[in-house]
């Protein structure tokens, strides 16, 4: 469960909700252009565009120390985010000849670490298989991917009927069910607005809202993945550039906050909390990857540049996790 979504303003804001029942370790991590990148079935990378994101931080004493990507931005701006897909995704274990065949694992760094924008991506893609490959002891969780710089957006979505390539001019993406159903399912709400609502129901009374958010009813609130992308589209599509940095980033995290998972919420059939873990938004203008978590409600500012990018080997960055309150007095 997570939302991803994509705003092109000031040269590109990037990010999403990372919406789970446990922790995977997770840390910030910088991949630099000189460390390795090593792949099943492609070619290696010995040099390659640096890219910055959260991590499965167990990789760091593991696999060569290889940090698995949930998310990341490269430094020439593109992002590519990996979402629960558990249904439908689906990888073949025999890709025919002529395919590139990428684990579902590699497949970030495969991209991030060649394509410069979302155009390149979406040729490199055109001719991938993804590869049912397990990471060491760990099995290819069941994905499905967005992609994007400041031009646009794109899903990737890797199922029994093949791998699809989406446009995506809303720049939002969730969960099941596949994105075709998402991007039609707004069809049911075109009367949402962030303006009050006009007297169509009976235009002869007077009628008229009695309260502000009126133009809104209807809005779906729940945590299901549907119910979240109308949401986050509704909010980001209504959503005035704020001009500067500090006010983008801090609308990012708003639009996110109103698809976020409050604890207790919601609980998977194991009895467990479905939380946001932590929400993330990558400034690709400023190259900046910033986050919170749900322990810790401050926002963390990690450089890209502020790591060595030429450097042979990644560099991690424990989250700060514990709630950090700043004194008045």
């Amino acid at each position: 469960m997570c939302t991803s979504v994509a705003m092109q303003q000031g040269g590109g804001y990037f990010g999403r909700n990372m919406d789970i029942d446990y922790s995977f370790g997770q840390q910030v991590a910088v991949t630099p252009r000189r460390y390795p990148l090593r792949f099943l079935r492609q070619p290696a990378m010995e040099r390659h565009y640096a890219f910055i994101g959260m991590a499965h931080g167990g990789m760091a004493h593991g696999a060569g120390g290889r940090p698995l990507y949930a998310e990341a931005a490269n430094e020439k701006g593109l992002y590519m985010a990996g979402l629960n897909f558990p249904a439908s995704a689906w990888y073949d274990p025999d890709p025919p000849a002529g395919m590139d065949a990428v684990a579902p694992w590699e497949l970030l760094p495969w991209v991030l670490g060649s394509c410069a924008t979302l155009a390149e991506a979406k040729a490199k893609l055109a001719r991938v298989r993804l590869l049912d490959a397990p990471c060491g002891d760990l099995p290819p969780a069941p994905l499905h991917w967005h992609l994007a710089d400041a031009a646009g957006a794109a899903v990737l979505e890797a199922t029994r009927a093949g791998a699809a390539l989406y446009d995506d001019p809303v720049g939002v993406l969730t969960n099941e069910p596949p994105f075709p159903f998402h991007r039609a399912n707004l069809c049911q709400y075109l009367g949402l607005g962030a303006a009050q609502p006009e007297n169509r129901l009976a235009p002869g009374l007077p009628l008229a809202p009695f309260g502000q958010g009126m133009g809104g009813i209807g809005l779906p609130g729940d945590a299901s993945p549907a119910s979240r992308y109308v949401r986050a589209a509704f909010h980001k599509l209504n959503s005035p550039d704020p001009g500067d940095e500090m006010g983008r980033v801090g609308q990012f995290f708003h639009i996110l906050d109103a698809v976020a998972m409050v604890r207790g919420s919601v609980r998977t059939p194991a009895g467990r909390c479905d939380e946001t873990a932590y929400a993330c938004c990558y400034s690709a203008g400023a190259g900046v990857y910033y986050y919170k978590t749900c322990g810790n409600s401050r926002l963390t500012a990690v450089r890209l540049a502020g790591a060595d990018l030429d450097a042979d080997r990644p560099h991690w960055y424990p989250l700060h996790s514990a709630q950090d309150v700043r004194a008045a007095n």
